[in-house]
This record gives structure tokens, C-alpha cells and sequence, in this order.
């Protein structure tokens, strides 16, 4: 069994990593700690080298690269897709209600990647673009940062949805793309039909565990209270999610039980859980509060942020970590009264208890 990393080992590695790069002086890695409070100053500092990175990483064509990095080619999502990471810069500055720097130009790159058929694929990444995993993670992200960027796609693509409806083709797809649905008719502005959403909740229902959790991955989860939030319906076994996320955290802040790629963004997930359902109670508030400060070890030299501490900073792991910093309430000006928080990606703006029906 691999013991966690204890936090300061976490920072140590990460030092050492800064100082491979040439500067160390410019990683911010320093846990809120139970000794000391964690500023607004702070926060606004993480917040404005984090966009920094972003920046970095922007491309003439409006695209966006992994890192500033040449030879990395990401990681999760933007290992995946080329529209991953000009997606997470889009939603990051809308939550901000930052204009994105030559935002006309990343619209543009976006509906490039459309086709007459109204599908979105990747230009670049892991996917084949002609799976039906491909068709629906760029589908889904193009419309999703059209929609931050205050564009729609040129061509509609409600219809492309359907494909998955036939035979229940969606069940063949993995867990973490159950909520990917909702989120798309949301985004969209376009009505989500009554027997797909009830396909899907009646399929996720069906294989929820007393203990609250779906396939026994917190990311899994996340995905079913995802799922539920954005339809507007009461999460199934909520206060058994609850107790088992909470019960899952291990002692560094983190909740990283399985292989890296199935875990990969799952402090994220657990922090948006217990903050849509755990009512901020005091037991919750402190799991989100240790979540957080395992995000902060994920800093890096160059002002962006790493998927675990001392690893390669990356646009995926900025959003993902900069989101779990926003859920806990560290970041100062992130505006949570959008009327359409609900289509910025993967929640980390909705508000708990808001109710947010489905077209």
C-alpha cells in the first residue's frame, strides 16, 4: 500500500521541480495551514497568474496549447482535444467577467472545428474524431465555449444528441459523460427531451450503491450530481454521496484511490459534491477547506497549476484546481450570480440550493 504524500513532501517536490525549471522563486506552493488564514490577497495573486498562464498559452490561430511548454502535449482533456484547453479559458474568464483575450479569434478557431452536420471534432489530441466518446466530448465543448464566449455554433447541432438515444447507445459510454447531456441542452439554450433525461437518470439510479457513490469513483459521482443539479431534481442518495466522500478524503486533502487517469480531477469532484449537498456544514466546510489545500501543492513555477503536486503544469489542471479553490470560496471576484452559471463547464460556479431547470 503507498502511503499519501504528507503536505510538506508535496511542497518539496514541487520546489524542486520549480527549481529544475530555473524558478523557483516564482512558485507559489505555501498551504493555508491550520496556523494561519488564507487572504483575499492570496487568492487574487493565485487568480491573476493563473490567468497569466492562460495567456502564455494562447495561440495566434485563437487556440490554446497545454502549457507554455512546447514539448508537452497534455494531460486528461487536453491530452485529448484541442478544444479542451481554449474551452477551460473561455469559462475561467466568463466566471470572472473578464473579456478573453482575442476572444473573436478563439470563436473562430471554436466553430472551425464544426461540421455540416453540426458535430464538433478535434483538429488535434487522442481522440478519433469519428468515436462516439469524440463526438460527444467536442460537441459538447464547443458548445460550452461558444456559449462563454457569447457565440453560438453556426450550424445547430440539438440533432446530434440523438444518435446516442438509439438502442441506448449512451449506456456503452463511459460514466463521466452522463452529465455531459444536460450540460450540452443547457449550453445550447435548447430543450433536453423528457424520455433522454429520463433514460439517463432511471440508468443512473439503477446503478447507484447505498453508499451513495456510482462505480465506486468519486468522479463516477460527481458525474450523477452533476447530473441532477443541472436537471433540477433532487440528487439520489445525497446525504449517503455525502458521508462517503467525506469518509474517502485521505489524510494530505485529496481523494486519489485509483489509477492517476481515473482520478485525475477528483478533489474537484469530491469539493463540488459536498459543497452542492452538504449545506455547508461544519464537517463539510472543513473537508472542502483540506481539499483545497492539497490544490495549492499543485502550484507550479509558472503560475499555472500541475494535476499532482511536483508534475507538469497544465490549462486541464488549471481549471480543475483553480475551480476546487473557487468552490471553497479563496478566490475573490468570481461572480456566482450568473444567470447561466449552470454552462460554465463542470459547476464550479452554480450555487448550492439554486434550482436549475432544464429547458
Amino acid at each position: 500500500m503507498t502511503l499519501p504524500i504528507s503536505r510538506r513532501e508535496a511542497l518539496r517536490k514541487a520546489l524542486l521541480v520549480a527549481g529544475s525549471m530555473g524558478a523557483a522563486a516564482g512558485l507559489y506552493a505555501k498551504s493555508r495551514g491550520p496556523e494561519r488564514a488564507f487572504t483575499p490577497a492570496e487568492g487574487a495573486r493565485i487568480r491573476d497568474e493563473s490567468f497569466a498562464f492562460l495567456q502564455k498559452c494562447h495561440r495566434k490561430d485563437g487556440g490554446y496549447n497545454p502549457s507554455p511548454d512546447p514539448a508537452y502535449h497534455g494531460n486528461s482533456d487536453t491530452a485529448e482535444s484541442d478544444l479542451a484547453a481554449v474551452t477551460y479559458a473561455a469559462v475561467l474568464a466568463k466566471t470572472f467577467q473578464r473579456k478573453l483575450p482575442g476572444a473573436s479569434r478563439s470563436a473562430e478557431f471554436i466553430q472551425g472545428h464544426q461540421q455540416p452536420d453540426g458535430v464538433f471534432v478535434n483538429h488535434e489530441g487522442n481522440l478519433k474524431p469519428t468515436d462516439d466518446l469524440a463526438i460527444l466530448y467536442n460537441t459538447v465543448q464547443g458548445v460550452v465555449s461558444l456559449r462563454a464566449l457569447g457565440e453560438k455554433p453556426r450550424v445547430n447541432p440539438v440533432h446530434v444528441m440523438d444518435r446516442f438515444f438509439k438502442n441506448d447507445r449512451f449506456r456503452k459510454l463511459p460514466w463521466y459523460t452522463m452529465s455531459f447531456y444536460p450540460l450540452f441542452y443547457a449550453s445550447l439554450g435548447a430543450h433536453f427531451p423528457d424520455e433522454y433525461r429520463k433514460a439517463i437518470a432511471s440508468w443512473l439510479r439503477s446503478h447507484q450503491s447505498p453508499d451513495g457513490y456510482l462505480a465506486n469513483l468519486v468522479a463516477s459521482t460527481f458525474h450523477l450530481v452533476h447530473f441532477f443539479r443541472l436537471i433540477g431534481q433532487p440528487v439520489p442518495r445525497a446525504s449517503a454521496v455525502v458521508d462517503s466522500v467525506i469518509k474517502g478524503q485521505q489524510a494530505n486533502g485529496a481523494w486519489h484511490h485509483h489509477p492517476r487517469s481515473w482520478d485525475v480531477h477528483s478533489c474537484f469532484d469530491a469539493v463540488f459534491i459536498l459543497r452542492q449537498l452538504g449545506g455547508d456544514s461544519k464537517r463539510c466546510r472543513a473537508a472542502i477547506n483540506k481539499g483545497a489545500d492539497w490544490a495549492l501543492t499543485c502550484r507550479t513555477a509558472d503560475g499555472g497549476f500541475s494535476h499532482f503536486p511536483g508534475e507538469h503544469s497544465d490549462v486541464d489542471a488549471v481549471y480543475f484546481q483553480l475551480g476546487t479553490l473557487i468552490q471553497a470560496g479563496w478566490i475573490p471576484g468570481a461572480d456566482f450570480n450568473l444567470p447561466d452559471a449552470e454552462t460554465l463547464s463542470w459547476g464550479h460556479a452554480m450555487k448550492p440550493g439554486k434550482i436549475y431547470p432544464y429547458p
